[in-house]
């Protein structure tokens, strides 16, 4: 196949852990062309097709494909060719590109889109990236969530405050743990947390009951092509950190799901890849799920790492086979 990755400039990619570059290594032992390109770079013009404007071909070092699980690599890859290419003409296009979900994410959806008109086969589906934002994704399955309050009121939030006592807030557009602030009963700080986030009323924010059991992590579980990873990522807050995301300094534990995982991960699944959502990362604390991430779920390689479990061979076998049901051709 050939596969062009849309994802942020390669001289961001951490090899020892990022999940893009598994998934890259994994297409390439298979022998499938790995092509690249960034948001800024997909165009339209009248009279032709959404194009990747300079993507570029990559082949990666043999030390790259040979590199076991948690290598960091200093050199993994060769531009062997740069040309505009055509979405359509690409057997797979996969939208690789972290958040946050802002404008600039919510147009390329739009011309991802147009690029699926045009005979593109793009994972995941750009419509349901639109239509499953990683924080708001969680009220459709609110059997599986903490109590929520999504609001620009201060008055609204200092209720919810007052009935809950212990709580998280937290911007909608946010990732790797930003922004995000406990308060406890004795409400210090709620007003100046309320000003920075909302911003005097002109920006949403979503606040959620406090779930101690983050104490044990907060899981990221994998679900791919409709079905649970078996293992989760626990990432556990450090020192006097209530957040447990890996950019905050969270450690990452991989482990088996529980029950309550496989509960939700089994009903969320199915629902989800009809979609069109190939990839999707849940986050769990204790039994409640706290986002859906569909943008770029990562944790691949410390799954991996932890468990022998390649996460990685499951994606681009969903990926082929995704691709074969869609009427092409894994070549």
């Amino acid at each position: 196949m050939k596969i062009l990755f849309v994802a942020d400039p390669l001289s961001a990619f951490n090899t020892y852990k990022d999940s893009t570059f598994a998934m890259m290594r994994e297409a390439a032992r298979r022998g499938h062309e790995l092509w690249v390109c960034e948001v800024p770079d997909l165009l339209w013009v009248s009279g032709s097709r959404v194009t990747a404007h300079g993507a570029k071909q990559l082949t990666l070092t043999p030390e790259a494909v040979a590199s076991t699980a948690g290598t960091k690599l200093a050199v993994w890859h060769e531009v062997t060719a740069t040309q505009d290419l055509i979405l359509a003409d690409t057997d797979a296009v996969l939208m690789r590109k972290d958040p946050p979900f802002d404008s600039e994410f919510f147009y390329a959806t739009h011309l991802l889109e147009q690029a699926e008109r045009e005979g593109a086969k793009v994972f995941n589906k750009p419509a349901a990236l639109r239509d499953h934002p990683e924080k708001l994704a969680i009220l459709e399955f609110p059997q599986f969530i903490s109590p929520t309050l999504v609001t620009r009121s201060a008055a609204a939030i200092r209720a919810f405050h007052a009935e809950h006592q212990d709580i998280i807030l937290k911007p909608l557009d946010g990732m790797g743990g930003m922004g995000i602030f406990r308060v406890k009963a004795d409400a210090l700080n709620l007003g100046s947390i309320i000003e920075t986030l909302n911003k005097n009323g002109a920006q949403s924010v979503m606040v959620q009951r406090f779930v101690p059991e983050i104490v044990q992590g907060d899981k990221r579980i994998l679900l791919i092509g409709g079905k649970p990873v078996p293992y989760s990522l626990a990432r556990i807050p450090q020192g006097t950190e209530v957040r447990g995301n890996l950019a905050a300094g969270g450690k990452g534990v991989a482990q088996p799901l529980s029950d309550d995982d496989r509960r939700i991960a089994e009903a969320l699944a199915p629902v989800l890849a009809q979609r069109g959502l190939l990839l999707v990362g849940l986050d769990v604390i204790g039994d409640k799920m706290t986002e859906i991430n569909v943008t770029s779920p990562t944790c691949f390689q410390e799954i991996m790492q932890q468990t022998g479990f390649d996460v990685a061979a499951v994606f681009i076998d969903a990926l082929e086979a995704g691709v074969a049901a869609a009427g092409g051709a894994a070549r």
